[in-house]
């Protein structure tokens, strides 16, 4: 049976489910999911509750998946007709840390506020938002009687990796087998042009640490004799790569990178980037280039080492004239295709040691680089779809996050991985005064139902 959803008709039903939908994303925002925090493991537990509550409310079984440690996954069934389709849509409901004291949010960060049309919390955009969005989409679907089976499947970690998500999924591949999988947590280039996400990044985090005392100690009486941490470190750190053009110097790391193909480059110059909205967007002062091309060949198609913060030494107001016995470096490598990351390790451990055998590398989250399909039936239906409900076609890009759990999909489930995100540059991933709006939620809701309609009326 061929079906054919109107887009007035799919729009009126996201306007009169709008109240519904702010209620319940103001539940779940207002339910601080931070996984990164045990002091958060209660919250998690309420999420997961919520969300089973909210697939139930919907007329789906809810099934929640467990591995012997960690958080757990929740995947809600819609239909189980073994002669229809199965797709499925995966978000994530864990969100980052926020704090009001110590970031610039204008609000609090786990009260939902809505001011207009814009809804802003912690996990607004990254990612429940999208995923409620979904959520009314296969509902819209659903109603109108499309002959196809939704599967939607939540994790509660992937911020910090997906350590968990893989051995689940092995462990209960049969419930969850799929023909397809559609994700929600990328991010346009701008508004004025839908993007869908041909890749990630990978991500392999890591933490430096060297301790030369035991105590503080007076730098009259031991500076230039004691070694300082901390200055050992910044060496190391400059080292490693170049801070001004941010190129990594250890040996052999761009070895596998392949370059952007040039139909790729050719989306990339048609996606609607400009340096002056990127820099709005992510609230930057300064960057290490200007030209377009090179921000999108940077952000998305290079592999980079940052620092997000370094530790050691007096904190306090004035001066502490002292020698630190300890300090610590929290960094990360962004990945692309197809560098392996067992095999980045081996380069960094090794860059180390050679430079500084005293300090210590704790590696953290670890995810390879992941690229999807642009060509086909799904990519086809994708834009499709996009184009229906925002009115113009998608171009494919790239985004330069990562999400750990698509290269286990792809692994276990044995099925092709598509993007369908709905986030904004200036919804704030990760930042302060997180946002989210009903333009791109009652149009992602759109876009939703029409894929689900494409999957049922592909041959």
């Amino acid at each position: 049976m061929t079906t054919r959803l109107n887009r007035e008709s799919l729009f009126s039903f996201a306007q009169a489910h709008r109240n519904e939908f702010e209620d319940l994303l103001r539940r779940f925002v207002e339910t601080p999911t931070v996984s990164v925090d045990p002091n958060h493991a209660e919250d998690i537990r309420k999420g997961v509750d919520l969300t089973v509550q909210t697939i139930e409310k919907f007329g789906g079984k809810a099934n929640v998946y467990k591995a012997d440690k960690g958080n757990p996954i929740v995947q809600a069934v819609f239909g189980d007709d073994k002669n229809l389709p199965t797709v499925t849509v995966y978000n994530h409901m864990d969100v980052q840390p926020a704090s009001k004291e110590t970031e610039p949010w204008d609000t609090e960060p786990f009260v939902f506020t809505k001011k207009g049309d814009t809804y802003y919390g912690r996990g607004t955009t990254d990612d429940k938002g999208p995923a409620l969005t979904a959520l009314y989409g296969a509902r819209a679907a659903l109603e109108a009687n499309v002959p196809v089976n939704i599967r939607f499947l939540w994790e509660f970690e992937e911020e910090i990796g997906s350590p968990n998500f893989e051995k689940i999924i092995a462990r209960n591949v049969a419930d969850l087998r799929t023909d397809s999988v559609v994700v929600s947590d990328t991010v346009w280039v701008s508004r004025n042009r839908p993007a869908s996400s041909a890749g990630l990044r990978g991500l392999l985090g890591f933490i430096l640490t060297l301790e030369t005392a035991t105590v503080d100690t007076h730098s009259g009486e031991t500076g230039g004799v004691s070694r300082n941490p901390i200055t050992e470190l910044m060496q190391l750190v400059c080292d490693l790569y170049d801070v001004r053009t941010g190129k990594v110097k250890i040996k052999g790391f761009y070895d596998d990178v392949i370059p952007p193909s040039k139909k790729e480059l050719e989306d990339w110059k048609n996606s609607g980037f400009t340096v002056s909205a990127f820099k709005k967007a992510h609230h930057l002062k300064k960057m290490r280039t200007q030209d377009p091309m090179e921000v999108m060949k940077r952000i998305w198609g290079i592999p980079t080492l940052e620092i997000h913060g370094i530790a050691g030494g007096y904190q306090g107001p004035g001066l502490k004239s002292i020698v630190p016995p300890r300090a610590e470096v929290k960094a990360s490598c962004r990945l692309v295709p197809v560098q392996d990351p067992i095999k980045i390790k081996k380069l960094i451990t090794r860059a180390v040691k050679e430079r500084n055998r005293d300090v210590k590398i704790q590696f953290e989250s670890c995810a390879p680089a992941f690229r999807t399909v642009v060509e086909g039936p799904l990519p086809e239906a994708l834009k499709r779809s996009i184009k229906f409900a925002f009115g113009r076609e998608a171009v494919f890009v790239r985004d330069g996050g990562t999400i750990g759990a698509m290269t286990s999909i792809e692994k276990i489930l044995k099925c092709p991985v598509l993007f369908l995100g709905l986030s904004l540059p200036e919804h704030g991933y990760h930042a302060p005064n997180e946002n989210y709006d009903w333009q791109q939620a009652s149009g992602g809701m759109v876009a939703f139902a029409k894929y689900f309609e494409e999957i049922a009326n592909l041959k």
